[in-house]
């Protein structure tokens, strides 16, 4: 049974979550505070995370766990601004949820997420800042089409290189490469408009 650690101070929130994860077979830690998650956070599978808790910052506690734990963090938080979107994945978060969400949704999220770690579905190492950058944003959307313009917008100068039209379309080549090689493809083109995350 895969174990999640649910940090979220909401009292109602928690339960209802915590209600529903576990109809889904998973086993749930429940955390209110940054301390109660260090302490409850060791050999967890995924761990589901707000921004804003009594003790801190989701985004600090994100970064201390990403040096010594390896699991899947999933941020779900009301901050729903890109900035606070693109910030928690840089801090090295596997997915950003924004509340109000969808149940269905983010417990498929959650699974993919746990299927990823394990090595079902895996992400490869040799993904530069860009690649990286722009699969989670592709993924944030899973299943909706982004238009070129709103790629490029997400991509802009990140780590000072500059990211035009025709380097986008080298971009999508190349991590179609790295991440086609099950056989299934994760990235669909629509004709004139631009691309969509397709999960396996």
């Amino acid at each position: 049974m895969d174990q999640i650690l649910l940090v979220e101070d909401d009292t109602a929130m928690a339960e209802s979550l915590v209600y529903a994860l576990e109809a889904e077979l998973f086993a749930v830690r429940h955390a209110r505070t940054l301390d109660q998650a260090e302490e409850n956070c060791q050999g967890v599978d995924l761990i589901l995370l707000d921004v804003s808790l009594p003790d801190g910052c989701g985004y600090d506690f994100c970064k201390r766990i990403r040096q010594k734990e390896n699991c899947p963090v999933v941020f779900l938080t009301a901050r729903d601004d890109e900035a606070d979107i693109v910030h928690g994945l840089e801090l090295g978060a596997d997915d950003y949820i924004t509340k109000p969400f969808r149940l269905r949704e983010l417990i498929a999220r959650i699974r993919v997420q746990i299927r990823r770690a394990k090595g079902n579905t895996p992400l490869p190492d040799t993904l530069t800042a860009t690649e990286r950058k722009l699969v989670q944003y592709l993924q944030i959307n899973s299943g909706r089409v982004m238009t070129r313009e709103q790629i490029l917008n997400c991509l802009w100068d990140q780590h000072g290189e500059y990211v035009d039209d025709n380097t986008l379309s080298v971009h999508i080549r190349r991590l179609r490469e790295k991440l086609d090689a099950d056989g299934v493809r994760h990235i669909r083109t629509v004709r004139g408009i631009g691309y969509q995350w397709i999960e396996s």
